[in-house]
């Protein structure tokens, strides 16, 4: 074993403080092996998290134990967890026993998720978003986990979009993870929240130097998240200009250039910086595959690896 509870927080970052550069990345195309060893390769890169979704694959908890047991210094994060998925009591048992084996290298990250994936695929009654997240905010703190308990208090940051979101996410969490977002709402996310909170900021990224050949894949991408099932990232948009006839046929260029960084190295670099300079204290890059695979594109990780 080479990391997990096996080491002191000391080693490794500190989630409640996280900063520079990580990597948002959807595993399920990897085996078991093949994915701490890139949670092993990432971390060696420097960057200083992987995020993990939690949809219908792997279990995001039971992964997070397995890369976190494997690894020394990454923080590992849930990106995010689902709260239709598990009640309040569950969502702090993982994050409270995934925290202590760490030895505080769990980062807990929890979403509404979308009506879609709610009342369609889990067969639950998508509440009121803002409404939903506070109830289940006040459940988590009030519930009573008699486990071990961590040597310091575990982070949680919301998947905050709109303004009311990002308010809660300052006044009952530690921070926000905007997913699919361009650096103008990073701004206004870091007004929202204040200095002293963590900002997660996701931005997909296309190591792609011809313009014609990247907006296909890029638009390929763009669609499954924007499309109309997955309203909450479309009304996010349309707060920044973005025109419900941007969406009449699919994804227009514009909502594409918008939400995925393309071309050249310094390209996919200067959007990373726009966030930072726009108040992100953590950018998450999500590298595309070329050929739409799930599986990591190494030469964009290489490219906007830190100290590269």
């Amino acid at each position: 074993r080479r990391g997990g509870g096996l080491v002191s927080a000391a080693t490794g970052v500190d989630p409640r403080q996280l900063s520079g550069r990580g990597v948002w990345f959807y595993p399920d195309g990897l085996s078991s092996d093949q994915t701490v060893e890139f949670a092993q390769r990432i971390e060696a890169m420097g960057y200083t998290a992987l995020w993990l979704p939690d949809a219908s694959g792997r279990d995001v908890f039971a992964l997070a134990a397995r890369l976190l047991d494997h690894t020394e210094r990454l923080v590992i994060a849930s990106g995010v967890a689902n709260i239709y998925a598990r009640d309040p009591l569950a969502m702090k048992s993982a994050q409270l026993t995934l925290a202590e084996q760490s030895g505080g290298r769990f980062l807990l990250g929890i979403g509404i998720s979308h009506r879609l994936l709610v009342e369609d695929v889990r067969g639950h009654s998508y509440g009121k978003p803002l409404s939903a997240m506070r109830q289940y905010l006040e459940g988590m703190a009030a519930a009573q986990y008699v486990g071990p308990a961590p040597a310091e208090e575990p982070p949680t940051v919301l998947a905050a979009l709109g303004p009311k979101m990002l308010e809660l996410a300052r006044d009952a969490a530690d921070g926000a993870q905007p997913y699919m977002v361009t650096p103008e709402p990073t701004r206004g996310a870091r007004e929202i929240r204040g200095p002293d909170k963590l900002l997660c900021t996701e931005q997909k990224v296309l190591l792609e130097p011809d313009h014609e050949k990247a907006m296909e894949i890029a638009r390929s991408a763009a669609a499954i998240s924007m499309g109309l099932t997955l309203q909450n990232y479309q009304n996010n948009l349309l707060r920044l200009g973005i025109t419900p006839d941007d969406f009449e046929a699919g994804v227009s260029d514009r909502v594409v250039e918008a939400v995925v960084a393309m071309g050249d190295a310094s390209d996919l670099e200067a959007r990373v910086a726009a966030h930072v300079d726009a108040g992100a204290s953590h950018v998450c890059v999500h590298p595309l595959h070329p050929e739409g695979l799930s599986e990591p594109w190494w030469p964009t990780l290489e490219a906007l690896a830190p100290g590269a």
